[in-house]
């Protein structure tokens, strides 16, 4: 009996032989056969160490035969990208019950500004700003989206940040939300406020092309729940925005999306166009996705405000799928009050996505701030009196408690975790070999091929350990403060917000420097009003790039970009 790899490999996990190192064995017996027999399971066993009787050899093999064929039988049935698994993460059984989302909002306090007198000037304004201004009717939603629009035009292909425009549903958006406000039918904060979306955000009638070029013109059916809520509370669409191919850092078809503080650079990614061009002045807000670092990198390389969710308070329905035990949708804007604002809008259970949960959230946040307890780690070469972050901290009243995280569990096996799952949703690209434009995808997406069920579930096992184990460490403090948690905390499922505190500067060029504050799973309002407070004592966040410098020398193609500079 002649098998072929694929199939004898999805048998052995099935009969319990199912270890990497095993799978690996077999398929090197079988490299210049291209089949398996059983001369290729006794090669196998003797590089593993690994030792069958002939019965064995045998049911692994009858057990191939059946598999092949039930395989084959699956691989018929249509599964369309929206089709999640049946078995779904949850960080925590929450105690919190599931409340009845009053989405009634506004901003911290009574903001009255007069109208600046630039376009820039306008362009760069928080969303609670802009927001009194298009209530006070002092500028139209029309006026705002077309001075979005222009800059889009002007520095989007620069930035490499924008995909597609979406400029006619826009202006209908804008209008409609003018005739409403002069109505007296004011929706809140985002009424008539000019957004971008990562396009892997699905909106009917426009490409959503996941960063690839097999899907340049691809049209999702429906739109992504976010994208409708944003909608029903009144903010307009103007752009796409790029992300790197299948949400890998900043490179896809279009090229590399830039830093708008330094446009030698990458943005870094994968939210790649949603930081760059919040940043750079192009929207008032854009909505981006994390998966392990999506939405904090490419804050902290561009400096916006963010917030990475706690998992399952978004709904990530039509949105691309890489990791569905991972995967989260989350605001990048200019403060990190408009990081609330836009989360008020956009949580909460929607039926469609069965990991979203609607739970209590407030803004402005009535919780209390008083006596907040922040973990820290202390670092080698700078004292903690000589460290920004510290220091506000301190003068926020806050009790600083030294601790450490915990980092016993080999990270680097539940990396898999996303390979496997997103080999899954790109399984016929894969074995069609149609992996054009894919970043370093296709070598990740071949070998979680060779990834056994057995391990798979080990790790998500692992996962359960990780998330008691953070829970504890963190028990103690109210939130965490640059703690390099990037990776434990997407894999707990814990949420975090990034800002920029200050900026170093090198030969006339500013890079941003980040504050990372985590904390408790389901306690995003706090954590939001917390981060909020915060932000109060800076102002790195209301500092903006000056464009026009690099805009001439991209004109003029000189602004080369380091091929180096990707950053995942």
């Amino acid at each position: 009996m002649l098998l072929n790899r694929r199939t004898m490999l999805t048998s052995i996990a099935s009969t319990g032989i199912g270890t990497a190192l095993f799978q690996r064995s077999v398929v090197g017996a079988m490299v210049a056969a291209n089949e398996v027999n059983i001369e290729s399971i006794q090669q196998a066993e003797w590089i593993t160490g690994i030792e069958l009787t002939d019965e064995e050899r045998s049911e692994i093999l009858s057990s191939v035969s059946r598999t092949s064929d039930a395989m084959e039988k699956l691989r018929q049935v249509e599964l369309s990208y929206n089709t999640p698994m049946a078995v779904q993460f949850a960080p925590t059984v929450s105690t919190i019950q599931e409340a009845k989302l009053d989405r009634t909002t506004r901003t911290r306090q009574s903001v009255v500004i007069e109208l600046p007198e630039t376009e820039e000037e306008i362009a760069f304004l928080p969303v609670h700003q802009l927001a009194w201004l298009i209530r006070a009717q002092k500028i139209s939603s029309v006026e705002l989206t077309k001075i979005y629009l222009r800059r889009l035009k002007k520095y989007g292909g620069m930035l490499r940040c924008v995909v597609t425009l979406t400029e006619e549903l826009a202006l209908r958006q804008a209008a409609k939300a003018d005739s409403e406000i002069s109505k007296g039918w004011y929706r809140g904060p985002l009424h008539g406020i000019p957004w971008g979306a990562k396009d892997l955000i699905a909106v009917e009638g426009y490409p959503t092309t996941w960063g690839l070029p097999q899907f340049q013109d691809r049209e999702l059916d429906g739109t992504a729940t976010v994208a409708a809520r944003l909608e029903e509370a009144g903010a307009v669409l103007v752009a796409k925005l790029s992300l790197g191919a299948i949400a890998m850092g900043d490179k896809w078809f279009g090229g590399m999306t830039r830093s708008p503080w330094n446009p030698r650079i990458g943005s870094s990614g994968s939210s790649a166009g949603s930081a760059s061009s919040v940043v750079a002045g192009l929207v008032g807000f854009a909505l981006g996705s994390e998966t392990l670092g999506s939405i904090i990198s490419p804050s902290v390389r561009c400096g916006a405000s963010a917030l990475r969710p706690t998992f399952g308070r978004v709904s990530r329905d039509r949105c691309m799928p890489l990791c569905w035990s991972l995967d989260k949708i989350g605001p990048i804007a200019r403060s990190m009050e408009d990081c609330a604002l836009i989360f008020n809008a956009i949580h909460g259970r929607d039926g469609r996505d069965s990991t979203a949960g609607s739970y209590p959230f407030q803004w402005p946040s009535k919780q209390s701030l008083k006596k907040l307890k922040v973990g820290y780690a202390k670092r080698r070469n700078t004292a903690d009196d000589d460290r920004k972050d510290l220091q506000i901290l301190k003068a926020m009243g806050c009790e600083l408690v030294e601790l450490s995280l915990p980092r016993s569990l080999p990270f680097s096996a539940m990396f898999s975790i996303i390979d496997v799952e997103a080999s899954t949703v790109f399984d016929s690209m894969i074995r069609e070999n149609d992996m054009d434009g894919f970043n370093r995808w296709e070598q990740n997406f071949r070998a979680a091929q060779y990834i056994s069920a057995v391990d798979y579930v080990r790790v998500q096992r692992a996962r359960s350990l990780l998330i008691s184990q953070l829970n504890e460490a963190i028990s103690g403090v109210d939130f965490i403060i640059n703690m390099n948690d990037l990776v434990q905390t997407n894999f707990t499922g814990h949420p975090s917000v990034v800002m920029p505190i200050d900026y170093r500067e090198r030969n006339s060029i500013r890079t941003p420097t980040p504050v990372i504050v985590s904390g408790h799973l389901n306690d995003d309002e706090r954590l939001l009003a917390f981060a909020d407070a915060f932000q109060a004592n800076v102002s790195a966040h209301q500092e903006h790039p000056e464009l026009d410098n690099w805009l001439e020398s991209f004109n003029s193609e000189q602004l080369d970009t380091p091929k180096d500079s990707e950053i995942e």
